[in-house]
């Protein structure tokens, strides 16, 4: 579960990273009222640390019993 919260954050984070390179908007900054904001600066510091989690990720091993 906490992997998929993870991964989630990290899809909203990309986005917002996307419409900061294509439009130059930052989504996060608009809703809670600019970079420095308090709740901004949170929501940064969340997607990072999912970011961060989601490293752990590539190093997992998923085994995946074959049934025949």
């Amino acid at each position: 579960m906490l992997d998929k919260i993870a991964l989630v954050l990290l899809i909203i984070g990309g986005l917002n990273w996307g419409l900061v390179g294509i439009f130059g908007f930052d989504l996060v900054a608009w809703l809670f009222g600019g970079t420095a904001a308090i709740l901004s600066r949170i929501v940064y510091v969340v997607v990072a640390l999912s970011a961060i989690w989601c490293i752990t990720l590539l190093f997992k091993n998923d085994r995946v019993a074959a049934r025949s």
